[in-house]
Parts: structure tokens; C-alpha cells; sequence
């Protein structure tokens, strides 16, 4: 894993995603499917780089999409089962969705009732996504079940909505609650204990329940053999398909950003300009916030040479953090930041009209392959 030497890398900045260990974190969750009896899905808001799709659909049973964009290039790129949630579905984009996809969950009673049954008419599976009311993520920006969250449907309102319409409960085929982000099958018990406590009587009358995504199953320290109890359990219990649909499990510690220093400033303090943006290219560190591994860097003071990491946009924040080294940073000079393929290539943006970032796929023999290149159609192009 993270065999990644940065001057093989044939453009810089560049994504380099290592097939290898793509494909060590594909067998452990395809070990967890055959164990558990589920399906796991690729999540495609954390990591949609088509260019490996082939090796994905050997042990994935399919994805789960956003929006009409996602559904389609899940069909038409990925195959096997395609899923959809979204907080809300115009007519157009439930129009579209309804091209590929073979389930989708609606986020609220309104929402099923407007279009739950051109769903089920048009084949598609229907469900509804809960919200437990149960908080396990610290991060409110990254909590589903934060105080007012759009995100599913409260017990109350469930109530108060059958109450009106007692034909909704019929709507169903399937149930879906997320309450995750990277945390372990521990929070996921903690979850399910709230989710049949509570939504019981609703579990019983569907064919399939969705546990969401945020689970950190390839985690070396991650209990799987927990979730796969916690899954049987449910099965067994409900007589349910169970799904889940991770993002960050898939492509956690897949690739690294190789980028190049520009120029280094003293301003109170050595600072490296290189040539990638942290609000462009990475934008979960600076709204999660994290600070990521980079190759040979250790913390601030750590080691003799201490430097801020800059991106190369006017944004004043634009920053990386601070690390040292065991040498003076050079101009020219390649890093290796880790860590970077889900949640990063699909979150990018052109802001100050930077290049995106190439892709490249690192083999399991050593070769690296340029898949993708972004040039200045690719900026314009997106502007309109």
C-alpha cells in the first residue's frame, strides 16, 4: 500500500490511486458480504473515479447515488444494483433517476407521497429515510442526526403523516437511516438499538433495511466481526435485506496527492507554496477540519526544518497546516500527501481557475497509468 513513488508520477499536482490497495480493501468487504449476508454498496459522494469501477464491480454488489448524474454513471459505468437518496427530488430529476435506478429512498412523507408511486410504477423499489434522533458524530457539519436536520424522517412526523395518509405505510419496500461518519460497528449497536426501539413496528413490514454509510469497515482496528453479528441480527430478526453503503471504507489509504513546491517565503516563519489549494483540491481539510499525512513530514518542531504548506490560490485560508522535515524544502521538490481519494476528487472545485489535479492508477505491477488530465475546456466548460 501507498507504494507510491512521487517522481513516477506523471503530472503534478496528480491523484495516484493505488489498484492494490483498492483491491485489499474490495476483498475485506467482500468477505464481510458473504459472512453477513448483505450487500455493500460503493457510495459514489465519497469516491466515483470510473477508471476503477472495473476492478470494483468483482466484489461490489453496486452503488448508491445523489442525484441523476450519479445514478447514471452507476448504470451505465459500474452496473449491479443502483440506489438513490436525496433530501428532495424535483420532477425532472426524479424523471431522470427513474432511468437507472432500481431502489429510492425519499427523505420525507411529502416527498413519498408526491412520487412514490410513479416509482413503484416505473419498477423502482421505494423507501423512506428515518432519522433516529440518535447522535453519534462530533462534527455537527458531518452529524445526519444534528439538531433540525434535514436529513430523514423524525418518528413524530412519520406519525403524524400516517395519520393523515394511512397509505403511505403501503408506499414502502425498504427503510434507510444514517447516523455515521467513520466510526465503528460500536456506534452502529448503539444505532440499531435506538433504530428497533423505535421504528420496530416499520422494520417488520419491509423487504430491506439500509444501515448508511460512515462505517469504517477496512479500519485495521475496525470489529467486523460486530458488524456481521449486528447484520445477521437484523436479518434474522426482521427477515430484511440489508444493505449498507460506506464511502471512506473503500478508498481509505488507496492514493496520495503528489504536488510540488512552487516557492518558499519567510513570513514569522518558513512557508511552502505548492502548487495544489487545500479549498480546491482537498476541501475536507479545511471543513472537516484534518490535518493529512504527508510523506516524511512529522508535527511542527518534530523535526529540524518547520514549515506552513500553501495552495496556490488568493484565498487567505488557503493552507494545509504545518510540518516538518528532516531537510530545507526545495523549489521543485515532490510531496506525497496521503490519503486522498475519497472525499477529495469528487469534492474538487476550479476556484481562481486552478487545474484540477490528473489522475493516474497505479497497477499492482508497478506501472502507472495517466487516465485523466484537466486542461482550460475543462474550466470554461464548467462556467458556462
Amino acid at each position: 500500500m501507498y507504494a507510491i513513488d512521487p517522481a513516477r508520477a506523471p503530472d503534478s499536482p496528480c491523484w495516484v490511486i493505488d489498484l492494490g490497495a483498492l483491491e485489499e480493501n474490495l476483498k475485506i468487504l467482500a468477505d464481510v458480504q458473504a459472512r453477513a449476508g448483505c450487500k455493500i454498496l460503493l457510495a459514489l459522494k465519497g469516491f466515483a473515479t470510473a477508471a476503477t469501477f472495473p476492478l470494483v464491480r468483482r466484489y461490489l454488489a453496486g452503488a448508491t447515488s445523489s442525484s441523476p448524474h450519479e445514478a447514471r454513471l452507476a448504470r451505465e459505468e459500474l452496473g449491479g444494483e443502483v440506489h438513490a437518496y436525496a433530501p428532495a427530488y424535483s420532477d425532472d430529476d426524479l424523471e431522470e433517476i427513474l432511468k437507472y435506478a432500481d431502489h429510492i429512498d425519499f427523505n420525507s412523507p411529502t416527498q413519498l407521497l408526491r412520487h412514490g408511486a410513479r416509482a413503484r410504477a416505473r419498477g423502482a423499489q421505494v423507501g423512506l429515510r428515518l432519522n433516529p434522533e440518535h447522535r453519534e458524530v462530533e462534527v455537527e457539519l458531518y452529524d445526519p442526526c444534528a439538531p433540525r436536520s434535514r436529513l430523514g424522517t423524525t418518528r413524530a412526523a412519520w406519525e403524524r403523516a400516517v395519520a393523515e395518509r394511512p397509505e403511505l405505510v403501503e408506499l414502502l419496500d425498504g427503510v434507510h437511516f444514517h447516523t455515521l461518519c467513520e466510526l465503528g460497528s460500536d456506534a452502529l449497536e448503539r444505532t440499531l438499538a435506538v433504530v428497533r426501539r423505535e421504528w420496530g413496528d416499520l422494520l417488520g413490514r419491509v423487504k430491506w433495511v439500509n444501515f448508511g454509510g460512515g462505517h469504517h469497515i477496512t479500519r485495521p482496528d475496525y470489529d467486523r466481526e460486530l458488524l456481521i453479528r449486528l447484520v445477521k441480527e437484523v436479518r434474522e430478526a426482521y427477515g430484511v435485506e440489508v444493505y449498507l453503503e460506506p464511502g471512506e471504507a473503500i478508498a481509505i489509504r488507496t492514493g496520495a496527492l503528489v504536488t510540488t513546491v512552487l516557492d518558499v517565503i519567510d513570513n514569522g516563519g518558513l512557508i511552502a507554496i505548492l502548487d495544489t489549494s487545500a479549498t480546491a483540491h482537498m476541501a475536507d481539510v479545511l471543513e472537516m477540519p484534518f490535518r493529512p499525512a504527508i510523506v516524511g513530514a512529522g508535527d511542527p518542531g518534530e523535526k529540524a526544518h518547520t514549515y506552513r504548506l500553501g495552495g496556490l490560490t488568493c484565498l487567505a485560508g488557503d493552507v494545509i497546516g504545518d510540518y516538518s522535515f528532516d531537510h530545507a524544502l526545495k523549489v521543485g521538490e515532490r510531496l506525497t500527501i496521503l490519503d486522498m481519494s475519497h472525499y477529495t476528487i469528487v469534492k474538487t472545485s476550479n476556484f481562481n481557475g486552478v487545474r484540477l489535479p490528473s489522475i493516474a492508477l497505479r497497477h499492482p505491477d508497478g506501472r502507472v497509468e495517466l487516465v485523466k488530465s484537466f486542461g482550460y475546456e475543462s474550466y470554461r466548460d464548467r462556467l458556462g
